[in-house]
């Protein structure tokens, strides 16, 4: 004989249970999106082809967004680095570089304290 279940029994058991035991809070944070039709339909076919749900496919393409926003500022700081480099210095360059310099400010030094004293 089969049990009868309530509404609420119901209810409690297609809850999702992305919840954490010790605190009650789930472990994910939900939004509610809207996109154009022919949109929606596009990403319900990819998500259909590759065997994934919705949520695992704006995952992807939110890591995929934060992953080409970073290689947009690591391009536009390298612009930028070109543009403060207009000899072409490479990275060898730099300890050469930093002894002229210290012998520059060690050689003006001297010379000033020749006219002082």
């Amino acid at each position: 004989m089969a049990a009868i279940r309530r509404k609420s029994d119901v209810r409690k058991a297609a809850e999702p249970k992305a919840t954490s035991r010790k605190t009650g809070e789930r472990k994910s944070k939900v939004y509610t999106i809207s996109l154009p039709p022919e949109m929606a339909k596009q990403a319900e076919a990819i998500a259909k082809d590759e065997s994934r749900t919705m949520s695992e496919l704006f995952r992807e393409a939110f890591r995929a967004y934060r992953a080409e926003r970073a290689l947009a500022a690591l391009r536009e700081a390298a612009e930028y680095g070109a543009s403060r480099n207009p000899h072409g210095y490479t990275e060898e360059d730099v300890p050469r570089i930093v002894k002229e310099v210290r012998a520059e400010m060690r050689a003006e030094r001297e010379r000033k304290s020749r006219i002082a004293g």
